[in-house]
């Protein structure tokens, strides 16, 4: 049993950087291989600004461009400081956002080159860009997809 207890406070530890290692552009901890409960004590816990801060750097995006990915007000982004952090449900949409912006990065190999993709009309979204769909679960998951068709070289 202590040993159990022992195993979960170590692993939330390790979530618990996770954030920053990700939001600074390390990939050491890239969001996407975390497990689901990683992903939900990041969130439980809330991203901080700060965060919220390095990746906005890292995904190049300013604050009209991630107001509108998260679905919120850009006042809403802009209006907490330092370590504020946001609600459940923004701080959902911002892990969600940055995994996708993780796997992206991995499956390009460049964090420029998957910059470019995004804003980029797409045949397999019907001409739409990635970014213009990423606003809502089923847009961000629709992208993964097609993330994952391209890392495994199939023609999209």
């Amino acid at each position: 049993m202590k040993e159990d207890l022992y195993k979960q406070k170590e692993v939330y530890n390790y979530v618990e950087d996770a954030p920053t290692a990700y939001y600074s552009g390390n990939a050491a901890i890239p969001l996407y291989d975390m497990t689901s409960f990683q992903k939900m004590r990041i969130v439980r816990k809330g991203v901080s600004k700060t965060h919220l801060e390095k990746f906005k750097q890292t995904a190049e995006l300013d604050y009209d461009s991630l107001a509108a990915a998260l679905s919120v007000t850009r006042a809403t982004l802009i209006n907490k400081k330092g370590d504020d952090t946001f609600s459940d449900q923004i701080s959902e949409r911002i892990v969600a956002l940055a995994d996708l912006y993780s796997y992206g990065y991995e499956v390009f190999g460049d964090n420029s080159n998957f910059h470019s993709w995004m804003f980029a009309p797409n045949q397999a979204l019907g001409g739409l860009t990635p970014f213009s769909i990423i606003d809502n679960q089923y847009g961000r998951q629709e992208v993964h997809n097609l993330l994952g068709r391209i890392e495994y070289g199939v023609y999209s």
